[in-house]
């Protein structure tokens, strides 16, 4: 039987952590007035139209101290459900070689294992999501890219592709031998957006051959009700969103499920996703817009924060 105490108390300290984290960047950007940010806009310099938005120096000052400290927060945030990834794949039951026979006669019909086999790897995927609610699904993939098993075993019997092979994470994980951060995906088993960590799982003997790759699924729901609870000025949102132009989490309820949004042409986006933060003022929609941009490290990917404010 595996270490469970070992396994609860990190997930404890690691989900402590992340609501202090979390909490404290809404904390700083509810309460941000009068900080001075001279080190980051001197750096931001280059981007802004100094022409346009001098007024708005206080506001500029603000909005980038606290993208600053929002992307900090998910950064730590992906982190750590890497971590207590990384930690599960090299517990010895993780390690373990599958019930690759079983699997093979199960495979078409339940989509993976039955939901009382492996229960030690199942167990350990409870214990995980039971701690760590940020991780919305557990799955073991086969290095073939099968699926083993998903937890809560509801994933599995709603899955409609029983290999997963295709999939970006999976790829990555494969190829870096690495933990691995996919592309924001529509989720087959449950219909939603998610963020995908891949993480390979080799056996302890044998020269660490790989048995399969152990990915968990972040809910970005929890992101949106963060945006959405904070106390925004009129007219002004945040958004969160990949270096594929697609939109992770909305501060506006009613924009984010407008999937014909894009934000892929604006200067803004462009620039965060070079790596550089800064504010501009460009058309968004059909309205001239401050925008002030940061861009986040999230693993080997790159994710971008906009907050967008009406030129008054």
């Amino acid at each position: 039987m595996y270490n469970k105490g070992v396994l609860s108390i990190l997930g404890r300290v690691y989900l402590n952590t992340k609501l202090f984290i979390g909490t404290s960047a809404i904390i700083l950007l509810y309460g941000l007035t009068t900080v001075s940010t001279d080190t980051l806009l001197s750096s931001a310099t280059p981007n802004l139209d100094q022409t346009k938005v001098n007024s708005y120096n206080e506001p500029i000052n603000n909005h980038l101290l606290s993208l600053n400290v929002l992307t900090n927060s998910l950064e730590n945030r992906l982190y750590g459900v890497a971590s207590i990834l990384e930690f599960a794949s090299n517990l010895p039951e993780m390690k373990s070689v599958p019930n690759v026979s079983l699997l093979n006669t199960t495979l078409e019909t339940l989509h993976g294992i039955p939901q009382d086999s492996d229960l030690q790897k199942r167990n350990i995927a409870q214990e995980i999501l039971s701690h760590y609610h940020e991780i919305a699904g557990i799955a073991f993939i086969m290095p073939n890219g099968d699926t083993y098993f998903m937890e809560p075993y509801a994933l599995q019997s709603n899955q409609t592709k029983n290999n997963l092979a295709y999939r970006d994470y999976f790829k990555g994980s494969i190829a870096t031998n690495d933990t691995y951060l996919g592309d924001i995906i529509t989720s087959t088993s449950s219909g939603v957006k998610r963020a995908i960590v891949a993480v390979p799982v080799f056996t302890e003997k044998n020269n660490g051959v790989l048995t399969g790759v152990l990915v968990g699924s972040i809910e970005l729901g929890l992101l949106n009700k963060e945006l959405q609870s904070l106390d925004l000025s009129q007219g002004q949102r945040i958004v969160y969103v990949d270096s594929n132009d697609t939109k992770l989490a909305d501060s506006d309820r009613r924009l984010f499920t407008n999937s014909s949004e894009t934000f892929s042409n604006l200067k803004s986006f462009q620039n965060a996703n070079e790596g550089k933060f800064g504010s501009i003022v460009e058309k968004v929609g059909q309205d001239n817009m401050l925008v002030t941009y940061y861009p986040m490290e999230a693993l080997q990917n790159r994710w971008i924060v906009l907050w967008i404010q009406p030129i008054s």
